[in-house]
């Protein structure tokens, strides 16, 4: 009797399976019932992945955008191009563009600015690592500004890292054990980033606003930031597992276009983990406004917020919004104010209103956008000194830099024109203007690289190199 001899996941890798968690329930059954040749074959057979799914071509999107200048016609190029690739993705079956839309990187990135409706997927790279990066807006009554301002800027938190220990937030028992009962947060590494980063808002175009109501003179604070370091934990682990499906459905779909298919284990793991995290986010606004107010002794008249770089689920179709306010309530169940918009510190915080339409999908600007990266703003102002251009775009405002390093990369001019913005929201239906909050002042990390603790460290040590050449050469 000839001997049976036992198969390995190599074995099934070689007949063309790609690696899974069935892999051991198979090989278990396989090599207990010593099944051979054209039966293993057929037990095998249920374990066979579909097709894989071809990209698509010509998938219509709305285009809520137009040009008005040379370097904007550049852009909107730029943003319809990558959009292009983007709607290529298998699962995408509508998207549309904003006024503020911008590209993030190579073509076939969902652009700042980009709406993507998937169906049964969703795509962590289509959210970024940024997730829910929302806005807060507390309304404090008839009280002065600066009072305001200076509270804020005595609780809030900009920059790299957390807040040590002795002045964390407390951490609501209730956040807790939602983080504590989700697959996906629940490890202590998570949770310890959590805490530490309660009450921070991180860098780049993150803000805190302060403003007065045009229609009612009331002093109003917006704070602007993401979910920080537990959002971008949660990203890089729903890539990892987006990218295994993609592998198994689509190796056509560009990976930063991999999508996790919602009826799957994966899927309803990875959507509760949003959820949590949204939740967090939004308590990390709360901890600030009340921080505030608590300090001054203020009473809260009012408070709304919105997200605007999320996933919205409708029945079995996720809409990605890359930077774009949601509009319809149906996104947001427990939204019950207004939405924002904020374009640059120079200008107001839009309140606005608005409801679906065929263009807009549910959706309006997040913000001004930009026309030329970062880098390129900074050069184009190489005739003048930082200063300068400080004081020029921010006269008559009080406009601080937490790290106290001036970053001109966030000063209004590196945005697209508010006007055009405006303008642009009321040709395409974007949301109604019910209120404005005129600017006086905001709070924003600055040019944190400059003192960096990594470079200041980097510095001493070479100040110690040069000190240590200096002594040796005296001697």
């Amino acid at each position: 009797m000839r001997e049976f001899k036992k198969i390995n996941g190599h074995t099934l890798i070689n007949l063309g399976f790609i690696p899974g968690n069935w892999f051991a329930e198979a090989l278990a059954y396989i090599n207990n019932n010593e099944i051979e040749t054209e039966e293993m074959l057929d037990y095998l057979e249920q374990y066979k992945l579909p097709p894989m799914l071809p990209l698509q071509e010509n998938i219509p999107f709305a285009i809520n955008l137009k040009a008005t200048t040379e370097l904007e016609q550049k852009n909107v190029t730029n943003v319809i191009t990558t959009m292009t690739e983007v709607m290529k993705t298998p699962t995408v079956v509508n998207g549309a563009i904003m006024p503020d839309a911008c590209p993030t990187g190579k073509s076939g990135i969902i652009p700042v600015g980009g709406v993507v409706v998937a169906k049964n997927a969703i795509h962590p790279g289509m959210h970024s690592s940024d997730i829910c990066c929302s806005v807060m807006l507390t309304d404090f009554g008839k009280i002065d500004p600066k009072l305001v301002m200076d509270a804020a800027h005595s609780v809030t938190h900009f920059g790299p890292g957390g807040r040590t220990t002795e002045i964390q937030f407390k951490f609501p028992s209730e956040l807790l054990e939602q983080f504590e009962n989700t697959a996906m947060l629940k490890d202590k590494s998570m949770i310890q980033v959590a805490r530490k980063h309660l009450g921070t808002q991180g860098d780049g175009n993150h803000f805190l606003f302060v403003g007065v109501s045009k229609n009612t003179g009331n002093t109003m604070m917006v704070t602007h930031h993401g979910s920080r370091g537990v959002g971008a934990m949660l990203y890089k682990r729903g890539m990892k597992v987006a990218e295994r499906f993609r592998k198994q459905l689509s190796k056509d779909t560009l990976p930063q276009n991999a999508w996790i298919p919602y009826d799957t284990q994966e899927g309803k793991a990875y959507w509760k983990a949003l959820q949590v995290v949204r939740n967090w986010t939004k308590q990390n606004h709360i901890c600030i406004h009340n921080a505030t107010a608590e300090k001054i002794g203020a009473i809260i008249e009012n408070r709304f917020w919105n997200e605007h770089n999320f996933v919205f689920k409708d029945g079995d179709l996720f809409y990605h919004a890359k930077g774009a306010t949601p509009l319809n309530a149906k996104f947001m169940p427990d939204i019950t104010g207004s939405r924002l918009i904020p374009l640059n510190m120079a200008e107001p915080v839009l309140i606005v209103q608005g409801d679906s339409t065929k263009t807009n999908l549910g959706f309006a600007p997040h913000g001004a956008g930009r026309n030329t990266s970062r880098r390129q703003h900074k050069k184009s102002k190489v005739t003048k000194t930082i200063q300068e251009v400080f004081e020029e775009e921010t006269k008559g405002l009080d406009v601080r830099f937490y790290c106290n390093e001036i970053d001109i990369s966030e000063l209004p001019s590196a945005y697209k024109d508010a006007n055009t913005v405006r303008n642009q929201m009321t040709e395409f239906g974007l949301g109604t203007v019910i209120d404005e909050v005129m600017p006086y002042g905001s709070i924003m990390a600055g040019d944190v690289t400059k003192n960096a603790p990594w470079k200041i460290k980097a510095r001493k040590k070479y100040e110690a190199k040069m000190k240590a050449l200096e002594d040796n050469e005296v001697e």
